[in-house]
């Protein structure tokens, strides 16, 4: 393998919606590369990337895959993330660790639900991109309209760099704006040779309009250039190119081209826009991290190997060759095989068994990884996703990641006894691979409950159990995941005392619940003063109001999104402990949240179905009968498109019904937006199911 340095490095993700053409570009790039010798297809399930059996049989993307190629002597760590929302948790942790995105567009469908969701998490992570308007030879295609869209829906500021050379059945190739020349490519060899013409006349005009605004653009954030463009000096494709590459590592402009990945035209463009726009882990500033022994004091580590190590395991994968794979981001410094590094937030030592430089599921052995690269380990016993791996002499926390709740739960259990055994370690398994996967136990009825993102989630899931796993299991009906809240400010006392000879028990606490604005969670706020309740007892108050909110107030869902304020309260000298107070702060919530006007809140997706005229008034009617809500309808190449909010609890097996109200033919996406109160019948229904009130 060549030996390369940082500033030939590029990490990078691959990202949109569902069927934008992600992993068929992926392929594209890397049969170019040399790394592949025949290109593989999604629709034929030969794709390298796509490795797993239940994403060549559905052809999507279901777990991000990795893999290194190499262009014009640069190393190029790509990573291809899914586009189905239900596993948006793959490009939350891709786009953690990556320092440039390619943000891939359909030209028919342009903007749509998830591409939004994933440019908003890369505004998250500050990472820098560029934009491939894809399938220009499609049937609707408008490279123009994509560029509306991502300015009207994304807010951003799209840079043309290539113009379509004719659309749909008629489009020939790319003319590229900085060159200014056509670019034509030939079929014979699956487009891996291309040629550079002059513009055809009757395309010179658009070309030199959109060349204008393409320097008035970059001419914004590079002097050397500006200067050369207001006084009519010669602008040279270099200064262009340093003025691109500039404005698009602090996110200024987002450079934007085009082609079509399945007839092979326009990717190696992009290739080149990859290596010259994108930044290297140099361009990136240093990453930020906590020191251990003082929480306030910000750490920085560059990406230099004569740093101290640190590093972020982002993801982990279970393999049928290996225990398990932990693959890392490294940040600083260097580490070879054998080598002990610390875990700083497990505080514990881990030691690099074999490092793996991974080509989706290949692998192969390296002897050393260096700042700025990724690579997988195998070895790790404690190291879960989103833990940081540093030099022990030289602690850091990095930035911990988040994962959102699971909206969707179901019960499994396994058929046999011989199941039973093997179920709780697998599933415990694909736990530690998937944060957004969640397993508990009812206490009541001793069943196993597995949660996630969405149906196609658990499906996956449920399907890989049997598959790979060889175990056998029933399913339940799919569960919404309800949460409670209270409406109204209301206080109240809670007290614990208890008497039984020597030494007693006593707790008293004065609370006021108030209901705080969605997705606020909970927060505990000590008005206590005057030592009324000595300061050692008050974490056992706010202890028991925050276990008493996990068991619900009226159905049992935990309570979110209150406040509560302890106000009051008396000690006794030598009864006074802190299991009486927890116990105290418990009786006295349970006791003011029923007074408190209590809601059952439950998950409102928001969908966007994309269907004929002729299927609309069907669809429209059967989204008011889920009790959805239409949010608003546009019309695009002679399709509808509704946008819509509609609860979880009536989407349970929507696609079958979709299919069948328009005979195949609409499409819909959902994800998940926010929590609502249940209307009043359907809140009966809940506490009926929970054994609140008999029926």
């Amino acid at each position: 393998m060549p030996e390369l340095s940082l500033e030939s490095t590029r990490n990078i993700g691959i990202m949109a919606h569902i069927d934008a053409g992600k992993t068929t570009t992926t392929e594209r790039i890397l049969y170019y590369t040399g790394k592949t010798h025949k290109i593989g297809e999604v629709d034929q399930g030969t794709t390298v990337m796509d490795w797993m059996p239940q994403e060549q049989e559905r052809g999507i993307t279901i777990t991000s895959a990795a893999t290194t190629c190499f262009w014009k002597e640069n190393r190029i760590n790509i990573i291809d993330t899914p586009g189905h929302v239900d596993f948006t948790i793959e490009v939350e942790r891709s786009l953690r660790v990556l320092d440039g995105a390619v943000a891939i567009f359909c030209a028919v469908g342009g903007v749509e639900p998830q591409s939004e969701t994933v440019w908003r998490q890369a505004n998250k992570y500050h990472v820098p991109r560029i934009a491939f308007v894809n399938k220009m030879d499609r049937i609707g295609a408008d490279f123009f309209d994509v560029i509306a869209q991502m300015k009207t829906k994304l807010h951003a500021h799209p840079l043309v760099l290539t113009l379509p050379w004719g659309k749909e059945d008629s489009f020939q190739g790319i003319i590229d704006l900085i060159e200014m020349k056509a670019m034509f490519w030939h079929s014979e060899d699956l487009g891996a040779s291309f040629e550079k013409i002059e513009i055809p006349g009757a395309l010179l005009p658009k070309a030199q309009e959109y060349r204008h605004m393409l320097l008035e653009q970059v001419a914004e954030h590079d002097e050397v250039l500006l200067e050369k463009y207001l006084n009519n000096k010669e602008v040279l494709s270099e200064d262009i190119r340093r003025a691109v590459r500039k404005s698009c590592i602090v996110m200024a402009l987002i450079p934007v081209l085009c082609g079509a990945s399945f007839k092979n035209k326009g990717v190696q463009p992009l290739l080149d826009a990859i290596v010259d726009y994108l930044p290297s882990p140099l361009d990136i500033k240093p990453v930020e991290g906590h020191d251990l022994k003082n929480e306030t004091k910000i750490l920085t580590r560059k990406a230099d190997t004569k740093e101290p190590f640190s590093a972020l395991a982002f993801k982990i994968m279970n393999d049928s060759f290996v225990v398990q794979l932990t693959y890392i981001r490294v940040y600083s410094g260097k580490v070879q095989t054998g080598e002990s590094v610390y875990n700083s937030v497990k505080a514990k030592r881990e030691r690099f068994g074999r490092l793996l430089l991974m080509h989706a599921n290949k692998r192969e052995d390296i002897k050393e990884v260096k700042a700025g690269e990724i690579a997988a380990v195998v070895g790790l016993r404690f190291t879960i996703t989103g833990d940081t791996l540093c030099s022990e002499k030289h602690p850091i926390l990095l930035e911990k990641m988040e994962f959102p709740d699971p909206v969707i739960s179901i019960a499994i259990e396994p058929k046999t006894k011989a199941d039973q055994e093997k179920l709780a370690m697998v599933l415990q398994k694909i736990t530690i691979e998937d944060p957004s996967f969640r397993v508990t136990t009812n206490e009541e009825t001793g069943q196993t409950i597995i949660s996630g993102m969405g149906e196609l989630h658990l499906e996956i899931i449920v399907d890989r159990l049997k598959r790979e796993f060889k175990v056998d299991a029933n399913i339940g009906e799919p569960q919404v995941a309800y949460k409670e809240t209270i409406s109204k400010t209301m206080r109240g006392e809670g007290k614990f005392i208890r008497q039984s000879g020597g030494r007693g028990q006593y707790g008293h606490c004065v609370i006021e619940l108030e209901p705080m604005v969605p997705s606020s969670g909970y927060e505990f706020v000590n008005l206590i003063k005057g030592g009324v309740i000595p300061k050692e007892f008050i974490p056992a108050i706010d202890k028991g109001i925050s276990e008493s909110m996990l068991g619900g107030i009226i159905a049992g869902y935990p309570a979110v999104d209150i406040r509560a304020k302890l106000l009051d309260g008396s000690f006794h000298d030598v009864d006074s402990s802190e299991i009486a107070f927890k116990i105290a702060a418990s009786i006295a919530f349970k006791d003011i949240s029923c007074r408190a006007n209590p809601l059952i809140l439950e998950p409102i997706m928001s969908c966007e179905i994309v269907s004929p005229e002729e299927y609309v008034g069907a669809v429209i009617g059967d989204l008011n009968s889920r009790r959805g809500k239409i949010q608003n309808m546009t019309v695009k190449h002679n399709m509808q498109i509704v946008k819509a909010e509609v609860p979880l609890a009536t989407m349970f097996g929507y696609s079958t019904v979709m299919r069948s109200l328009s005979q195949g033919r609409a499409t819909y996406t959902m994800e998940f937006s926010h929590y609502e109160p249940v209307p009043p019948n359907i809140a009966k229904e809940i506490k009926i199911r929970a054994g609140v009130i008999l029926a």
